[in-house]
């Protein structure tokens, strides 16, 4: 009997054993159940958020979607940095943007290696613009660009603090770039220039780039302009070695050696260049900083910045001369400013008339394109003297 209840007492204790490892078995197998279903969970939402991120992604670069930005004071719309499509990417359609100055001249001197352009390229003159405010002689230059899309393009730096924003009909309608202030005689009037052909080297259908001010004027009808720069084998860039205390006596020593005495050259702010030495131009890194650092008033790096430049690294590609006129009879550190009494057929022909330059490498016909000074009151008599002096009645 005491043996039956030992044999009983023994199983009952080996199934109380077998219940309780039984018990924790599955106990054991719930957990690893529970944290194998959480890692099956985690690993879906992950895939799920990455395929949702890229669907977003792709939904935000495609060409459907233009995200809304701020607008600048002036009313134009921010493109940001990229292209929407080749076309875009070859003539930005919008030329406010959110480059810095290093990021829009490295953008600007990309060159294409190959010659063959992949659409129909029609070369354009790029008016640019270097203004205070907005053009006070507007309805002259309007009436030169009437009749001519698609061979020019125009471009304005205007103050920074200027707001000003030409009704849409006019050519001027969101043609302003990104600009700073400037101050004459500094380097801020280079980095201004500058800043003005790298936005219009943005365009690779402009071959020919002008710089102008808020007071200068046409000479002839844009038909006339056009031919004459773009069937040019030269830019033109007044640089001259001038032996007086304005010229050579604003030479410090210490841009040596990268720019000797010999190399310092005076000239013309108002230039204009083919596209080649444009691109050199906003790519040089080894003379601006020199003159940056080194020509300070009374050395006025506007004048001696791009005259000495093109000695050092396009002296062939330069007719050395300007084609904006201007006059320097009366003494002083400006040219003249020509008034409303001042314009009449007579004086604007003899302006134009005169021909005792180089073109192509043969004497020229006529020398001048534009001119200036010329004050805002001078705008009436322009407008009425332009059909038949500038012929824009017959383009």
């Amino acid at each position: 009997m005491e043996q039956q209840k030992l044999d009983v007492y023994v199983k009952g204790s080996w199934l109380r054993k077998m219940v309780k490892e039984s018990s924790s078995q599955f106990a054991a197998i719930q957990v690893i159940s529970a944290i194998t279903f959480t890692i099956t969970i985690a690993f879906f939402v992950i895939l799920l958020g990455i395929f949702v991120n890229g669907r977003i992604r792709k939904f935000l670069v495609s060409e459907d979607f233009i995200p809304i930005q701020s607008m600048p004071v002036s009313g134009i719309e921010l493109s940001g940095n990229g292209f929407r499509d080749f076309g875009d990417w070859i003539a930005p359609r919008r030329l406010w943007h959110t480059m810095s100055d290093q990021e829009l001249l490295w953008r600007a001197s990309m060159v294409p290696h190959i010659k063959d352009y992949p659409y129909n390229r029609t070369p354009k003159v790029a008016f640019m613009f270097l203004t205070r405010t907005m053009l006070p002689l507007a309805p002259l230059w309007e009436l030169f660009f009437k009749g001519h899309q698609g061979l020019y393009s125009i471009y304005l730096h205007t103050s920074y603090e200027s707001i000003d924003e030409p009704v849409e009909s006019s050519v001027f309608y969101q043609r302003r770039i990104p600009s700073k202030p400037v101050e004459w005689g500094r380097a801020t009037m280079v980095d201004a220039e500058r800043r003005l052909l790298a936005n219009a080297l943005l365009d690779f259908s402009n071959e020919r780039f002008i710089l102008l001010s808020e007071s200068c004027i046409p000479l002839f009808n844009f038909s006339t302009i056009y031919d004459y720069l773009i069937k040019s084998k030269h830019s033109f860039v007044g640089s001259f070695d001038d032996p007086r205390k304005v010229g050579r006596g604003r030479y410090n020593k210490r841009m040596a050696p990268a720019i000797q005495l010999s190399d310092w050259r005076k000239g013309n702010q108002w230039f204009e260049l083919n596209r080649d030495l444009g691109i050199a131009v906003v790519s040089d890194e080894a003379f601006y900083p020199v003159l940056r650092d080194h020509c300070r008033p009374p050395c006025y790096m506007d004048e001696h910045y791009l005259p000495t430049l093109v000695v050092k690294i396009g002296k062939d590609l330069n007719s050395n001369r300007s084609i904006t006129w201007v006059d320097w009879s009366k003494p002083g550190s400006h040219p003249t400013t020509f008034g409303r009494k001042d314009v009449s057929e007579r004086f604007m022909s003899r302006v134009r008339d005169q021909s005792d330059c180089i073109y192509n490498n043969v004497p020229g016909s006529y020398c001048f394109l534009f001119a200036r000074k010329f004050h805002p009151n001078t705008l009436e008599p322009l407008l009425k003297i332009a059909p038949v002096l500038f012929g824009f009645n017959k383009q």
